[in-house]
């Protein structure tokens, strides 16, 4: 009883607060942010002592090798790249409890940190830190298939995955050497030797980490299996996660860029739509020389699943997704309305004007995305008039982008530097 009557009031406060615009989450979290690096730093020096006692004769490449990543993870977390005491931390906490309880073996010294993160995707460190993206909030569909992300990772953690690539990188670093003093020892077909050298090294290291994968997949569902989750939900995440593009495939209509961009002091110009012909262009006259199925990390999805039902039978047959929580939907719409601070935060400014027309299309929060909006084209202002406007969108690639995708850029790239200028200062002064 007491139980939903939580569930209920978290529920009511969720509406009572989604009736006004909402505000995104903030991150003035200085004595958390301070803490948990001083906590990080500590577990890392453990962790380095420890690597030194069990491999004396590689300690000082490990210590280099962690204390490298330390430096790096530091300058993300006080970059704000992550979120403390948010209301994503207990939902993760308590699906890590539901599945130690009949799991033992899960470590008791895990850490949680939720990135601000639209793709859904999840990684855990030697140390037992547990790094979610709140985009696995927006995309998953309930709690087991969040517990089945976290399964995963446990089952990369429990397997001790990131040490033993650190050992694998320690003794491929030495075979490397002594194939360089090999191809310098001779002037016969060095450049050949040489990229043959670096192409094996890329095919092994994908070999390896796909195979890594599976293991952390099957581990990962032994646990998950173990627990009070639905068996059939760790498959139905992994054809969710296959499902994800990095750019929302939803189709922008011609309308929508008249209505938005036909503004009381810029008319909408019909040459902003015009599209560069790409016709004429050959992109075959480049032959690869890498095989990108052996460069990916990740095995494709459908090896994964098929892998599972392979070892365990009672994954064979297919089931319809869960229906999601109250809470976990509640958290659902938190994540979803978090995408344009993530993408501003990120400084991905031209995908989150995108991804905010595509929001108003669908006539989601209009006041909260026209808002987004100016903010994301104040910032390609700036990037335009500073002549850096590369870094923050995308150039036109008919191979590997949708019509729809691509229609925008033109339309963005064919805006002169007064016409973004104008719609920026509208949208950030625009009341309705």
């Amino acid at each position: 009883m007491m139980k939903k009557l939580i569930s209920f009031l978290f529920l009511y406060v969720f509406i009572i607060s989604f009736g006004q615009v909402y505000e995104p989450i903030d991150t003035a979290d200085y004595a958390q942010r301070k803490d948990f690096l001083k906590n990080f730093s500590v577990s890392t020096e453990n962790l380095i002592k420890k690597n030194k006692t069990d491999y004396p004769g590689k300690g000082n490449e490990i210590s280099k090798i962690y204390k490298e990543f330390e430096k790096d993870f530091e300058k993300k977390v006080k970059e704000k790249d992550f979120v403390f005491n948010s209301v994503f931390d207990s939902k993760v906490r308590s699906l890590i409890e539901r599945l130690r309880k009949n799991n033992p073996q899960i470590p008791q010294n895990l850490k949680i940190l939720v990135a601000k993160d639209n793709t859904p995707n999840a990684y855990c460190f030697a140390d037992g830190t547990f790094v979610i993206n709140m985009g696995l909030f927006n995309w998953l569909n309930n709690d087991d298939q969040l517990g089945a992300v976290i399964s995963h990772e446990l089952g990369h953690k429990i397997s001790e995955h990131t040490l033993k690539t650190i050992l694998k990188i320690i003794d491929q670093n030495q075979m490397d050497k002594m194939v360089v003093q090999s191809i310098k020892s001779t002037k016969e077909n060095r450049n050949q030797r040489a990229f043959d050298a670096l192409k094996n090294r890329i095919y092994k290291k994908g070999a390896e980490n796909r195979k890594q994968e599976m293991q952390a997949d099957s581990l990962g569902y032994v646990v998950f299996k173990s627990s009070d989750f639905k068996n059939t939900e760790f498959i139905n995440t992994l054809k969710r996660l296959e499902d994800f593009d990095t750019i929302s495939p939803r189709k922008l209509k011609v309308e929508t860029y008249r209505k938005y961009f036909n503004l009381p002091n810029q008319e909408f110009k019909d040459k902003w739509l015009k599209k560069e012909d790409f016709s004429l262009y050959n992109y075959n006259n480049f032959k690869e020389k890498l095989n990108k199925d052996s460069l990916k990390s990740h095995p494709e999805i459908v090896l994964r699943i098929n892998n599972l039902k392979k070892i365990f039978p009672e994954l064979k047959t297919d089931v319809a997704d869960e229906k999601p929580s109250d809470s976990y939907a509640a958290l659902d719409k938190i994540a979803r309305m978090e995408i344009l601070p993530n993408f501003y935060h990120s400084e991905d400014y031209g995908v989150g004007i995108y991804t905010s027309l595509q929001f108003l299309q669908d006539q989601e929060e209009e006041k909260y995305y026209k808002n987004w909006l100016g903010k994301c084209f104040a910032k390609i202002y700036e990037a335009r008039k500073n002549y850096n406007l590369n870094r923050y969108l995308d150039r036109v690639d008919p191979k590997n982008q949708s019509e729809s995708y691509q229609q925008f850029l033109n339309f963005m790239w064919n805006l002169s530097l007064d016409e973004i200028k104008n719609i920026a200062d509208y949208y950030q002064t625009e009341k309705s």
